[in-house]
Order: C-alpha cells, then sequence, then structure tokens
C-alpha cells in the first residue's frame, strides 16, 4: 500500500534524518514534510534530498487547525510521524508558553485534525508521535526507564511533552486511533543545531571559546546517534503494535564531564592540536534549574519485539559526528548567526 506520510518538524535535525530515510528507504511513499522553520528548523538540512519526485515540504505552523486539514485533504494523509516540537530545557524555563503552546495544543490539534479526516475509519492508519526519555523524571545512580515507568516531569520542557503522550493515548483509548508512542534518550549526529551539549562544543572549540558545563559535570545521560533514531522510527511504524510504547535508547551512559573530555581528545586528534588545548576551554557555570541527575533507557522491549539494536558505538558516531562539522562549518556559522547568537549570550553570559 503507498503511504502518504505527513511529518511534522521534518527540517529539523531528527526531523530531517526521519525524513531522509523514508524517502530513500521508501520512493513508494509520498513524504509530506510540515515544518514552521523556526531557529532549529533548516531546509539546508535536507539539500540532498528535496529534489525527489516523492517529497513535499509545506511551511507552516502544527497549530495551524485550517493548514492542517488542508493538508490532510489535499495529500489524503494516511500516516503522520509527529516530530515539531520545542525541544530544549533552557528554552522551555525561560519561555514556559511557548512549549505549552507547540508541544500540548499542536499535538491536540493534530490528533483533531487526524480525527476529523479518518471519520473513524482508521484501517491503514497511524499516529506515531515522537517522545522523550525525559517525561520519566531523574534516575539515581542505579535503575532505568522502562515502558511502564511513572510520569515524571521536572522541567516546563518535559511536562508539555508529558502532556503531550498522555493525549495521544487518551485518543488511543478514547477514539480508538491508531497511534504509537516512541520515548527515545539524548540525540547526537549531524545538523544539530549548537545549542545542545555536543554541537555546542564543538562550535566553541572551533571558536577558541569557553565549554560551558552545568554544576560539576556530573549529570548522566545516555546518547544514540540521530541516524540510529530515524531506523528506529522505521521498524516500530512497520512493525511495532497499536497502542504501544517502544523506549528507544542508545545502551550509552556517559557523565557530562565525561563525554566533553573525550570530545575533546578528538577535536585535538582531528584539529592536530597538542593534546589536552581544547580541555583547558572547559568552564563550569551555575547548575541549570531543576537539572536532572540521570536518563537511562531500557530499550529490550525494542531489542527483543522488534530486533533493533543501536548500529555504532558512541566513539564511532561521536568521530563521525565531528567530521560532519568540521566538513560543513560553513552550515555552522550559518545557524549560529543572529538571534542564536543572542540566546546564547543571554543563557550563557558570554
Amino acid at each position: 500500500m503507498t503511504k502518504n506520510i505527513l511529518i511534522t518538524g521534518g527540517a529539523g535535525f531528527i526531523g530531517s534524518h526521519v525524513v531522509r530515510r523514508f524517502l530513500t528507504q521508501y520512493p513508494q511513499y509520498n513524504i509530506i514534510n510540515l515544518d514552521a522553520l523556526t531557529y532549529a528548523g533548516n531546509l539546508e538540512n535536507l539539500k540532498d534530498v528535496d529534489h525527489l519526485p516523492n517529497y513535499t515540504f509545506v511551511k507552516g505552523d502544527i497549530c495551524d487547525r485550517e493548514l492542517v486539514e488542508k493538508i490532510m485533504n489535499k495529500h489524503d494523509i494516511n500516516t503522520i510521524i509527529h516530530l515539531a516540537a520545542e525541544s530544549h530545557v533552557d528554552r522551555s524555563i525561560t519561555d514556559p508558553l511557548a512549549f505549552v503552546n507547540t508541544n500540548v495544543m499542536g499535538t491536540a490539534n493534530l490528533l483533531i485534525g487526524a480525527k476529523k479526516y479518518w471519520q473513524n475509519d482508521y484501517s491503514n492508519k497511524l499516529f506515531y508521535h515522537v517522545s522523550t526519555d525525559e517525561v520519566y523524571g531523574s534516575l539515581g545512580e542505579t535503575g532505568f526507564f522502562y515502558e511502564d515507568t511513572a510520569y515524571d516531569p521536572r522541567s516546563p520542557y518535559s511536562a508539555s511533552k508529558a502532556a503531550s503522550d498522555h493525549l495521544v493515548m487518551a485518543f488511543y483509548h478514547t477514539y480508538h486511533m491508531p497511534v504509537m508512542i516512541s520515548n527515545c534518550s539524548n540525540n547526537y549526529g549531524p545538523n544539530h543545531f549548537p545549542e545542545k551539549l555536543i554541537p555546542l562544543s564543538i562550535h566553541n572549540i572551533l571558536q577558541k571559546k569557553a565549554l560551558p558545563i552545568y554544576g560539576k559535570g556530573e549529570n548522566v545521560r545516555d546518547w544514540l546517534y540521530v541516524i540510529d533514531h530515524a531506523l528506529a522510527i522505521d521498524t516500530i511504524i512497520h512493525n511495532g503494535k497499536l497502542g504501544e510504547t517502544y523506549n528507544i535508547g542508545g545502551h550509552n551512559e556517559w557523565t557530562n564531564i565525561d563525554l566533553i573530555r573525550l570530545l575533546c581528545t578528538l577535536m585535538d586528534q582531528k584539529l592536530g592540536n597538542e593534546p589536552g588545548t581544547s580541555e583547558q576551554l572547559i568552564t563550569y557555570v551555575k547548575d541549570r534549574a531543576g537539572h536532572d541527575l540521570r536518563y537511562a533507557i531500557d530499550a529490550s522491549k525494542l531489542k527483543n519485539e522488534l530486533d533493533w539494536m543501536p548500529s555504532v558505538t558512541f566513539e564511532e558516531g561521536l568521530s563521525k559526528t565531528i567530521d560532519w562539522y568540521l566538513e560543513n562549518q560553513d552550515w555552522l556559522e550559518q545557524v549560529t548567526s543572529g538571534d542564536y547568537a543572542n540566546y546564547y549570550k543571554k543563557q550563557y553570559g558570554s
């Protein structure tokens, strides 16, 4: 069956890799990319595939109900992959309402639009919602997040994503809408907007600027290569069970400070610096409000039921990521100009 897939947020970091995956793996599918092109959305992320005949881009906001209904009708959408979201915790602390509007109201708008267009005929339909492990809250030094872990969000960002998850499942239980949810750990890789830890640090090393590390750098995150995330989404959509949640993780925990030290070592090797050069840029800054200590995903359900595993080690993926940024410094400079520079100064004080 031909799938007409609406991918929201497809010009963003994760979204662009999902769009590329589906365009190239399934030329018989029609991919419609809806993106508002806010600061983190960049059509340059898709310049290698935007010429393909099965690709359509629509600039617009998921909160625009009339636009969503128009797209559903015009393109006969039977699958939605919902990635569009405000996603940076620091920004959510500064402007929580923006996260409520996009992540909660935007998701509700898409669900309502799908329900209206599909008119309770849910055969060969799917609403796939991409979420985060942050909805589960914070772990201590041991333990993992499982699919049935109780939600305990600690930031406006994670609270807004938790609310959107609940809305999706409410439409499944109330209206029997065919849905799936995945909750993923921290992603890294090419095209990542440099407000997040890894691309920010790569950019700052190139600029010989300070590497800001919250607190003592003891916070632990599980890291997943973004291309593996796109593959996991593909796997779940084609083989997962309706009404189910799947945790996607990299089996790969690092404290922030250990991650940055590894990144510094790799950067020095690739730039021909003296060992230890980049580590001298590490600067500890005041810890973020409500900073969760540790996230760790148990992705065994995805492995056992759908035979998915990460394809690269963290060291391999990080090396590939650094190479991409070194080869695409024009892209990096383009996205770090203007508003982002002002935001960076406000957030980190330099």
